[in-house]
C-alpha cells in the first residue's frame, strides 16, 4: 500500500490478527458514528484543522479526534498559517489499512 511517499509492507492475513493485538492491545471495539464523520473530513478536507472539522460537523470534536490519534488513524500533518498556529490533520497510513484502499486517490 502507498500513502504519499510512504510504503507499508502488510502480514499475510492469517497472522493478522496476532500481530494486531500485539500491536494495539489497548484500542479495541468499534468507531462511533461521530468518529467516522470526522475521519471523512479528514480524509477528504486533509491537512484540516480542528476547527474546519466543527465548522462542518456543527460540534466540539476534540475528544472525537484524541481517539482517532490514539488509534493511529489521523495524525498532525502540520500548522495552520492562522491565530496560534493550529494542528491541521491528515490521515494514516493505518487508515488506508482499515478501510482497504490502496491510496488516498482511490477514495469514492
Amino acid at each position: 500500500m502507498r500513502h504519499h511517499d510512504e510504503v507499508h509492507l502488510a502480514t499475510r492475513p492469517e497472522h493478522a490478527a496476532a500481530v494486531r493485538r500485539a500491536l494495539r492491545p489497548e484500542v479495541t471495539g468499534r468507531l462511533s458514528q461521530a468518529a467516522y464523520e470526522t475521519l471523512a473530513i479528514v480524509a477528504y478536507q486533509q491537512p484540516v484543522s480542528r476547527a474546519g472539522i466543527e465548522q462542518v460537523r456543527g460540534v466540539n470534536c476534540e475528544s472525537v479526534l484524541s481517539n482517532l490519534e490514539l488509534r493511529d488513524l489521523v495524525r498532525e500533518v502540520g500548522r495552520g498559517t492562522g491565530p496560534g498556529q493550529p494542528k491541521l490533520y491528515g490521515t494514516t497510513m493505518r487508515f488506508l489499512h482499515v478501510t482497504g484502499l490502496e491510496s488516498l486517490d482511490h477514495l469514492p
